[in-house]
């Protein structure tokens, strides 16, 4: 029993008794392809709704236990008697940061634009320097 590749598509291994691959087969009688079921990633058991990857009785599951948590969370009940007390938004003061500007060097050697003629003297120069300095 060896095996060789499919000689109408050239993918897939069959048997040397058989002629063609089980895919070809299912083409060329005009069978349509099954579409693979994707499972609920919870359960594993049922198929997942379309576009969700959980099934509909894992979702609603999900969707009790979320409401069941929004109620159990309790809230501070607000006193009404010291609402009165609060100043109106009105009469504060409104807060402004002050902001310096910092002006810094590097940013204006940024801004200003080089030639290569200065970029090159400037090389030149340094290079120069360092020759008097080893001198």
């Amino acid at each position: 029993m060896n095996l060789i590749k499919c000689p109408r598509c050239d993918l897939n291994y069959i048997r040397e008794d058989e002629k063609y691959c089980k895919v070809c087969l299912r083409e060329m009688k005009g069978e349509k392809q099954q579409e693979e079921m994707e499972l609920c990633s919870i359960c594993n058991e049922e198929p997942c709704l379309p576009g969700k990857d959980v099934c509909l009785f894992c979702l609603k599951e999900m969707n009790k236990s979320n409401n069941e948590e929004e109620t159990e969370e309790e809230t501070d009940p607000v006193d009404t008697n010291t609402i009165g007390d609060m100043d109106d938004v009105s009469g504060m003061d409104e807060i402004i940061p002050e902001v310096e500007e910092e002006e810094s060097s590097e940013y204006d050697e940024i801004e200003q634009e080089l030639s290569l003629e200065d970029v090159r003297e400037d090389e030149e120069r340094e290079a120069d320097d360092e020759e008097e300095e080893e001198q």
